[in-house]
């Protein structure tokens, strides 16, 4: 049973839920809210103190300035804020997609605050051969929203991203009809995240001399997926085999408990999952 609470941040007001008992894990998102994760959470609940949130903009996270964008920065801020909040030192991260990217700013700026991060997905675009046409495509993406709406954009995003091939899930609203609060979270993404998310170049650097160690997770089933090829070339620059995870870009959604024991077993035993044979 999730306990449900609220943090004034700089800029915003966070809604954060937790669960469970045991070493502290923060799961995020971006721009998927804390809903999306509470079968994962539920399932690492047993071993873990589980935090989940809605990110900055997201659903029961108002932000002050609603056209101020979400960057990984200042949700990696957010991070520290929940931690300092629940007077932690330091915890584990599992980070999907954009949260992903927010763990890997987190760690490069605060990298005392992360043992262990398991960085999902990461689509950090600019570290692909191809940047500048992937860049090209997400400033598509926004201009289609602007000018023809949240369901033109998202035909996009899915095309672009390869997920429209089929899987678990986008990493937004689940699939059916969108509700008012799913409809302004995508707009919210498209408007505000989508292009700070995605233009985030890791500082591999300081991700590898910190002492956190940073896992990059790799879904089984996502080899058609653009994150699949951003996954592979991060864990290449830290020199780090990417652990594989049941399902695709959104397998904790669709292969829940398989997804959890491998998060679990990763974090338990110095990241030993099944490396990816990508």
């Amino acid at each position: 049973m999730a306990t449900h609470h609220t943090l004034d941040v700089p800029g915003a007001r966070l809604h954060y839920e937790i669960r469970g008992s045991g070493p502290l894990l923060l799961v995020t998102g971006a721009p998927m809210a804390a809903v999306h994760f509470a079968p994962l959470a539920d399932a690492l609940a047993r071993h873990h103190t589980v935090v989940t949130h809605d990110p900055r903009g997201i659903s029961g996270s108002p932000v002050d300035d609603p056209e101020q964008d979400s960057t990984p920065e200042l949700r990696a801020n957010d991070l520290v804020a929940l931690l300092d909040a629940l007077g932690a030192d330091s915890a584990d991260v599992f980070g999907s997609s954009g949260g992903a990217v927010t763990g890997l700013a987190l760690v490069a700026q605060h990298p005392k605050r992360v043992r262990t991060l398991v960085a999902h997905e990461p689509p950090v675009l600019e570290l692909l051969p191809d940047a500048a046409e992937r860049r090209a495509e997400t400033d598509d993406i926004v201009e289609t929203f602007h000018k023809e709406g949240i369901g033109a954009a998202w035909m996009k995003f899915m095309t672009t991203s390869g997920l429209a091939a089929g899987g678990d899930g986008a990493p937004a609203a689940p699939p059916g009809e969108p509700s008012e609060q799913d409809l302004a979270d995508s707009a919210r993404f498209f408007a505000h995240e989508l292009r700070g998310t995605t233009r985030h170049v890791p500082d591999v650097s300081a991700l590898k001399a910190g002492p956190t160690r940073v896992v990059i997770g790799i879904g089984a089933a996502s080899g058609h997926l653009v994150t699949y090829r951003t996954s592979v070339a991060l864990a290449e620059l830290l020199g780090t085999p990417p652990v594989e995870f049941p399902g695709d870009h959104g397998g904790f959604l669709g292969r829940t408990e398989e997804f959890a024991e491998v998060l679990r077993r990763t974090l338990a035993d110095g990241g030993a999952g099944e490396p990816s044979a990508g």
